[in-house]
């Protein structure tokens, strides 16, 4: 076979993945967000609605720190009654 396939992984990515624990999760997961892309690009050139609707569903974003802090506060509270309010409103009043 002459012809690289276009999904072909580079060979350094080759040699870390022989070189990983997580080799199989770590190849699987680069083929399917080439295909992902692949498949995203198709519908932005045919001009089909819901590429971001797409890319949020197959890859969401994973919670922020803030979001893990204050989802952490509520299991908390529910553990240990205080009044947990002031570390409620510093967390709240963080960037995400």
């Amino acid at each position: 076979m002459t012809e690289k396939h276009p999904i072909t992984p580079p060979p350094e990515l080759v040699l870390k993945w022989a070189r990983s624990s997580n080799a199989f999760y770590e190849a699987a997961r680069w083929g399917a967000d080439q295909e992902l892309e692949a498949t995203l690009g198709l519908m932005a050139t045919l001009n089909i609605r819901g590429v971001d609707y797409v890319r949020n569903a197959r890859r969401p974003k994973p919670p922020s720190l803030k979001e893990q802090a204050l989802d952490e506060l509520i299991a908390a509270e529910r553990l240990y009654p205080a009044d947990w309010s002031t570390i409620r409103r510093a967390l709240e009043a963080l960037d995400d």
